[in-house]
């Protein structure tokens, strides 16, 4: 069989990345290989994000540049997969003749038909949503991974309809994978080299809780603790809402399970956080939070922020600042609120000025950078046990993640790829730690 190219562009969270794999394993049966070079590739497939304005913008700005490709060379393929694809459907194939295939959140089963199909001159669109008894069977699994982590996905979609959140409507409702599938998998990883699981889902917190007769995320995580050869366990990403007494007790009694949890808060006001439908309030997001850090007094915490929400006062912001004083996250990831057609805040007037917006999100990147930088440093002296994952971007570097997920580089062989290793942390940088193996 020839060699094909493909390259492959991902935006946005976890979910997609763990769908970009199954798409490159399953171009591989139909004698794909993968390419870093856009200008390399016989496919060239776009993995994308609707959750925020930019990440869809930048979506069909590549879209929109390729077509002075595709007149030079006509043989190549364009596909568009994932949210955007989901939400936007046809009118993608409208709007971008040069476009072959519009392949939405539901239909990665068919991905492998499409490419034949786009091979043989025909477009096509495929974004219908499957019902439960479908899905069921269609979770995306990868053989094979040949990596020392690897993300297992335990359920899709979402039922919260946060305000300004669109996932509802290009991910579907929430449902969960079956605990005999999920524990097969995960059972099979460790004879690929995987040592680090990554339990997937748009609310990881809920599964097994909508009637699907599964058990509940913490029994789920128990189980997945006895399989021997995994020898760390990560999840994302929760609600805050959905934190039970009994998951949070997992940290007491789960040494794999890592000391490092994303729980996005998204604001720290009372009213905004209502006005988002998020389901709690401040108070009882920090009682989540210091429950955690009781029953794991080294947890790092991660989360998201959204500044500017519509209505936002500048009392309210304040409010957020608070709460990271208060939490001392690890990382946060924050942004401008942008709003997402078809969502409640879409309908909501927003009155306050860009420029306002620009200078809130300035001041709250720069009190997470201090927040970051004092975790980094305190780092500096102790010993770390860090899972080897590749080479880093320095020559004679390796690269890998603590229990906490910082990422330390130090000196070392590919050798080292896969191994847990004693190392000392002898440099705290603004995103990552610089070690020595011991």
């Amino acid at each position: 069989m020839p060699t094909k190219k493909l390259y492959i562009a991902t935006f946005g969270c976890q979910m997609n990345v763990s769908d970009s794999e199954r798409i490159v394993a399953m171009l591989a049966e139909l004698g794909y290989t993968t390419t870093s070079h856009l200008r390399e590739g016989d496919l060239l497939l776009f993995n994308t994000c609707t959750v925020r304005g930019g990440a869809e913008d930048k979506v069909h700005q590549h879209l929109a540049n390729l077509r002075n490709l595709k007149k030079k060379r006509p043989g190549v393929l364009i596909g568009i997969a994932g949210c955007v694809a989901q939400q936007e459907g046809n009118r993608l194939l409208a709007d971008y003749p040069w476009l072959d295939m519009v392949i939405g959140t539901h239909n990665l089963h068919l991905l492998q038909a499409m490419v034949r199909d786009a091979e043989a001159g025909h477009r096509r669109s495929e974004t219908d949503f499957l019902d439960n008894s479908e899905r069921q069977d269609l979770f995306p699994s990868i053989a094979g991974v040949n990596r020392s982590s690897a993300f297992v996905t335990v359920m899709q979609g979402c039922d919260n309809f946060c305000a300004y959140c669109i996932v509802p409507y290009v991910r579907g409702r929430e449902i969960s994978r079956r605990f005999a599938d999920v524990m097969q998998e995960v059972r099979e990883l460790p004879d690929q080299g995987v040592k680090e699981v990554v339990l997937l889902g748009q609310n990881v917190n809920s599964y097994g809780l909508k009637g699907e007769g599964e058990p509940p995320f913490h029994e789920l995580l128990r189980a997945v603790a006895e399989v021997e050869g995994i020898s760390r366990i990560r999840f994302m990403t929760s609600h805050p809402k959905d934190m039970s007494d009994q998951l949070i007790a997992c940290y007491a009694d789960l040494p794999k399970l890592c000391g490092a949890l994303h729980l996005p808060a998204q604001s720290g006001s009372n009213r905004i956080l209502a006005a988002m439908n998020r389901g709690y309030s401040r108070e009882r997001y920090l009682e989540t939070v210091y429950k955690l850090k009781a029953v794991r007094p080294s947890i790092k915490l991660t989360g998201d922020m959204i500044v500017g929400f519509p209505g936002e006062t500048e009392v309210e912001f304040e409010d957020t600042l608070s709460l990271m004083e208060t939490v001392n996250y690890l990382d946060l990831f924050s942004f401008i609120y942008s709003p997402r057609p078809g969502t409640k805040a879409a309908e909501l007037a927003d009155e306050l000025p860009k420029q306002v917006k620009l200078e809130r999100l300035d001041r709250l990147q720069k009190l997470q950078l201090q927040h970051s930088r004092a975790h980094n440093e305190a780092y500096v002296g102790t010993v770390q046990q860090v899972l080897v994952e590749g080479l880093a971007k320095r020559e004679g570097q390796v690269t890998g993640r603590i229990d906490s997920g910082r990422i330390v580089n130090l000196a070392g062989t590919p050798e080292l790829i896969g191994t847990l290793v004693a190392v000392k942390i002898v440099e705290g940088y603004a995103n990552s730690l610089l070690g020595e193996l011991l």
